[in-house]
């Protein structure tokens, strides 16, 4: 299988693969416990169908949306996530350049591989920041910092993560960054040549956000114990509202998943809350974003933007998302896959998949704007 022969999620899903060592597949794959709302993410959308109209006349589809104050060209976005460069070698730098191609925004983690600014300057399509809350304060203040000096216009604060989820498939492989692999990890990776060629090849992994405060030369840290280790769980309703004071400018929840929360948001003065149970990997038996949207809207959606992410595989997801009233979508596994597989090339065919699929099914909606959706083109089983 090649890149042109991959026409949805799972042709994506089984090229990255066919080229990545299995911890690190495993690592994008995988979600904590029995992996039971990782696969209810999407499965919770076959719940809901869509009810189309006809004769509307649809000639031309406008995709754009405002979230947070942030122009979008589609209602889909590629959210930040951990570690990229080890899926393949261009990392945030190839998911920056496709987002800056198809005018969505895109997100940097503080577990990225790629710095803020570097990102910055590849795309000026709107960037989100996925923070992570330090027991060190002035670590959290002096990365505020670095990203409004960067131009970060979003600051995504991450809830949901105060300690590492159950993720069984990790430790099975013994993934940990930098490497140190047993005789199986080992085997793992001399199967897949082409990766460690590519890998050794370019500059050597960092975590350029986190530069000077984690010593990556200090032996295997695996993602656990930095979750562990390094993050507060304390982090409380206070802390976030001194955050948001502080960062002075459109401020994001991920994690939200109840309606108290959601009104806690809004009233500490956050912009946008996404739902979201981090696809899975923190709390399995967690209730699906897309289950929680319609209640979360009805009760905030009039007061900050809600948001959500999780599962989706298809452009008629989106729609049913946007139709409950989401204002936008988040994708993770849909653009880590094809990142994997392809790099910006993989990145950028996963988007234009998605933008057609849109279009397509928007005119087969009788729709022309993302605003014309609504709650009377769904029904529920």
């Amino acid at each position: 299988m090649r890149l042109k022969d991959c026409i949805n999620f799972h042709d994506f899903r089984r090229l990255a693969k066919k080229r990545l060592p299995g911890p690190i597949f495993n690592y994008i794959d995988g979600a904590a416990d029995d992996e039971v709302t990782y696969h209810r993410n999407t499965a919770a959308f076959d719940t809901c169908d869509l009810v189309p109209n006809v004769l509307r006349g649809v000639t031309e589809v406008n995709l754009s949306v405002t979230v947070m104050g942030q122009k979008l060209a589609m209602p889909v976005y590629c959210s930040p996530t951990a570690l990229q460069r080890l899926f393949h070698h261009q990392g945030e730098r190839a998911v920056a350049a496709a987002a800056a191609r198809f005018g969505t925004m895109f997100g940097v983690s503080s577990l990225g591989t790629t710095s803020l600014e570097e990102a910055r300057r590849i795309s000026s399509t709107p960037q989100a920041y996925q923070f992570y809350f330090h027991k060190d304060r002035d670590l959290n203040r002096e990365m505020m910092t670095r990203a409004k000096k960067a131009g970060v216009e979003v600051m995504m604060l991450t809830v949901d993560s105060i300690t590492g989820g159950n993720r069984e498939r990790d430790k099975r492989t013994g993934f940990s960054i930098p490497f140190k692999l047993n005789l199986a990890g080992v085997t793992q990776f001399a199967i897949r040549p082409a990766w460690a060629f590519s890998y050794l090849t370019h500059e050597p992994f960092m975590l350029p956000q986190l530069d000077g405060h984690v010593d990556m030369g200090r032996g295997a840290m695996s993602i656990s114990r930095y979750f562990t280790d390094m993050l507060d769980p304390s982090l409380s309703w206070q802390d976030v509202a001194q955050m948001v004071e502080e960062w002075n400018g459109q401020f994001c929840l991920k994690g939200v998943m109840s309606v108290e929360d959601a009104k806690r948001a809004v009233e500490i003065g956050c912009t946008g809350i996404v739902l979201s149970n981090h696809g899975g990997r923190q709390l399995d038996g967690s209730r699906t974003a897309f289950e929680q949207l319609a209640e979360v809207v009805d009760a905030v959606g009039d007061r900050i933007d809600v948001l959500m992410d999780g599962g989706v595989q298809r452009g008629s997801h989106v729609l049913k998302a946007l139709s409950l009233g989401a204002k936008a979508v988040g994708l993770g596994r849909y653009y880590l896959f094809p990142l994997a597989a392809a790099g910006q090339g993989g990145v950028e065919r996963a988007l234009e998949l998605m933008r057609t699929e849109l279009v397509r099914d928007m005119k087969l909606m009788g729709c022309t704007s993302i605003d014309q959706l609504s709650r009377d083109n769904i029904r529920f089983r």
